[in-house]
């Protein structure tokens, strides 16, 4: 049975995980920059600790409403392979270990619905957390595939 770190954050109602291997850091958030012609989910770019990052807005990803701007609003910074982004959620504030047997799949219809950026469930408690597919989630998978072909 193999334990890992994960952070924990909310985005709306639902409450999301990482793998504390592929999260960098976690900052407050005060605004990005615009970037003319990027997807509707891409709140801008930002400097985080000397690097300019593209910022992953999760509830325009999600196809939820806009946040009211909030102190809790954080950056979960999160790398995979050598492609950095941060993610802008509207709270995260836990780091928990988790066993590898705590994940299940999703139901079908959850990854249907969730286009296959959710790639397991975990229950915490009385909580159910959704894991996520980070190299899906920043289209990774889609410049995997165009390498490959």
């Amino acid at each position: 049975m193999s334990r890992a770190l994960h952070v924990l954050f909310r985005v709306g109602a639902a409450e999301y995980a990482l793998p504390a291997a592929e999260v960098l850091q976690m900052e407050s958030y005060a605004g990005a920059t615009p970037v003319p012609g990027a997807p509707a989910f891409v709140a801008g770019v930002v400097q985080v600790r000397g690097r300019v990052l593209p910022v992953l807005d999760l509830r325009a990803r999600f196809g939820l409403a806009p946040a009211e701007p909030s102190l809790d609003r954080r950056l979960v910074v999160a790398q995979h392979r050598e492609r950095p982004v941060a993610l802008l959620v509207d709270s995260a504030r836990e780091v928990l270990t988790l066993e590898a047997d705590d994940f299940r799949p999703p139901p079908p219809m959850v990854s249907e619905e969730a286009e296959g950026l959710v790639k397991a469930v975990a229950q915490v408690g009385p909580r159910l957390v959704l894991m996520l597919d980070f190299p899906k989630l920043i289209g990774e998978e889609a410049l995997d595939a165009a390498q490959q072909a």
